[in-house]
């Protein structure tokens, strides 16, 4: 059960922290320049990381299984973090900025479970669409 529910918790506390970071980077600090920092981190921590766990794998092994994901994933990457410091210097709040997010990622990740992973498109998922977007009108009423 644990290998189950790990990663979820990693994902969970590690969007709490990244979050309160994009929140944390100062307004005078060009966003570029914040996450060239972060990806340095980022890009030292995975090299590390992949040495210590994985001796005696050959990196240039692994990076010939590379295609064309990563590089994509990449670009993506720099428009989630771009896009929340730039939501959070526009005034969203923290705890309103991720739910409206959630709620619209949930209502586009449903149809592209099944438009491209063919992945049943149920009435209870399309009633939870609609629950979805009914709670943002609540999330949003002052």
């Amino acid at each position: 059960m644990l290998h189950y529910i790990w990663p979820l918790a990693l994902v969970v506390f590690s969007n709490v922290a990244y979050q309160i970071c994009a929140k944390s980077v100062p307004n005078q600090l060009n966003p570029f320049v914040s996450l060239t920092v972060t990806y340095s981190v980022g890009a030292l921590t995975s090299l590390v990381l992949f040495l210590v766990l994985n001796r005696g794998t050959s990196l240039a092994m692994e990076f010939r299984k590379v295609n064309w994901a990563p590089f994509v994933f990449g670009l993506v990457l720099i428009g989630l973090e771009v896009g929340w410091i730039y939501a959070y210097r526009a005034g969203w709040q923290v705890s309103v900025a991720q739910i409206v997010q959630s709620a619209f990622l949930a209502v586009a990740l449903i149809f592209v479970g099944a438009l491209l992973y063919k992945e049943a498109l149920t009435w209870n998922k399309l009633v939870g669409v609609v629950i979805c977007l009914i709670g943002l009108v609540f999330i949003n009423y002052k």
